[in-house]
């Protein structure tokens, strides 16, 4: 039996700035406050997915969400005409225009936790969208990625939705940021990784949560996840984050670690009591060695990994090679760029690393793991998706003139009172929903 792992990017929204409503991502307050380019983030989103589509990848799209969300400032006590509502909100409560303006639903790494059928119960994918609880622009995503979804993925025979979490903090769910699937085989069973911040419940672990930054991820929401899909507790393993490295910046796990199939790379200081972590991975994968790169503080320091997003890179497998994809700031960083250069010349799994520039991502916060999820899917459950939201060459062409035609080039947080700004990101999501032949998805439509 065939089996893929498919990564479906977001794809970056029209209205993308720089409002740093992200407390603890370094990048994201760092740059806050400065113009943004729309249009160039939206094409480098686009050619790093291109560039996975030309390794012979699956390569997927999950459209923008509709920003801004009137339907949120509705509910916190604004009315009358759109365009009242925003000169409203512009006037007495900009901090709410902006988290309703942001495009952070790019970032598709959090937009669920996604289980193959190979490892669940029923031998059905489950999906559950994140309740991203931990921030207001965030928590505000999570019906219309369900919405998404289901178009996607559509076949009941196939695939099982289940609702968010409920949206509080004991239950903050963060997505696949903090959730990596090992295995031997794509079409192998898998061990489920989960990794958290800190205890939602239990007070006796007080002591271990960060002090500075605020852990997003709870355990419990974690186990709920893993309850949902209907996993094997065997193969299933928690492990917290170190509380030392979210004070640092390390928001997600997939800013200190990333992993695929058999192969782990991390850094020395991701988890709490890590070497007992691996043995736990060690133990559920069974008769599979698990390959650890570890990389020690020495070789590249938690501060140049947050800065670089060294371990925020995608590890991908093309034709049984592993290729680690990789921002340009990586290149930049010499320290890191050093340890690369070393990397793919010693004995470990990584055969390749290839760089993407995807800047104006990165500048608010996101490197090239944040902006995809991934999808392992057998050959019958992909022959069902709708074909609308994968990539080829020619969709990859008519998106290209789409964003050259309706995405601005400069965007700042005054902008967002800009009453043309709401009727040109409906004019560009109308041209959208049109070029995929989609049903109307977006609430102005209806």
């Amino acid at each position: 039996m065939k089996v893929y792992e498919a990564n479906f990017d977001g794809l970056v929204g029209p209205t993308h700035n720089y409002a740093g409503l992200s407390y603890g991502n370094i990048a994201s307050n760092k740059n806050q406050h400065l113009y943004s380019n729309p249009k160039q983030a939206a094409l480098q989103g686009l050619e790093k997915m291109r560039t996975l589509h030309q390794l012979g990848l699956i390569q997927g799209i999950l459209p923008p969400q509709e920003r801004p969300a009137l339907n949120a400032l509705r509910q916190v006590g604004f009315s009358g005409s759109d365009q009242k509502i925003l000169n409203q909100a512009a006037k007495q409560a900009p901090e709410l225009l902006a988290a309703c303006y942001s495009a952070s639903s790019v970032w598709s790494a959090n937009a669920a936790t996604v289980s193959p059928s190979l490892d669940t119960a029923d031998g059905k994918v489950h999906f559950t969208p994140a309740n991203l609880a931990s921030y207001f622009h965030r928590s505000i995503e999570q019906q219309a990625t369900a919405r998404i979804l289901k178009k996607i993925f559509h076949d009941e025979r196939y695939f099982t939705h289940h609702p968010s979490l409920p949206c509080s903090p004991q239950l903050g769910d963060e997505g696949a940021a903090n959730y990596t699937r090992f295995c031997s085989d794509y079409g192998q069973q898998g061990v489920a990784f989960f990794v958290f911040g800190k205890y939602g419940f239990n007070k006796s672990h007080q002591s271990k949560q960060p002090q500075i930054f605020p852990a997003r991820q709870t355990f419990e929401a974690s186990q709920a996840v893993a309850r949902q899909h209907q996993l094997n507790n065997d193969y299933v393993v928690y492990a917290q984050q170190n509380p030392a490295v979210i004070n640092q910046g390390v928001f997600h796990n997939d800013v200190i670690s990333v992993g695929n199939k058999s192969t782990l790379f991390c850094h020395e200081h991701a988890f709490l009591n890590q070497k007992d972590i691996y043995k736990q991975l060690q133990k559920a994968m069974d008769n599979t060695f698990l390959s650890i790169i570890e990389v020690t503080e020495r070789d590249v320091s938690v501060t140049d990994a947050i800065n670089s997003y060294l371990f925020n890179s995608q590890l991908v497998t093309v034709n049984d090679r592993q290729v680690l994809i990789v921002p340009s700031e990586c290149s930049k960083n010499k320290k890191v760029a050093y340890y690369l250069e070393n990397l793919v010349e010693l004995d470990n799994p990584i055969d390749e690393v290839k760089v993407v520039d995807i800047r104006q991502s990165m500048r608010n916060g996101g490197g090239p793991a944040c902006l995809r999820l991934r999808v392992v899917l057998t050959i019958d459950q992909l022959k069902t998706l709708n074909n609308s939201f994968l990539l080829s060459n020619g969709l990859y062409q008519k998106l290209t003139r789409w964003i050259k035609t309706y995405y601005r080039d400069k965007l700042c947080e005054r902008d967002l009172a800009d009453p043309l700004l709401l009727q040109e990101s409906r004019d560009a999501l109308d041209a959208l929903t049109s070029l995929l032949k989609l049903d109307s998805i977006y609430s102005f439509q209806q």
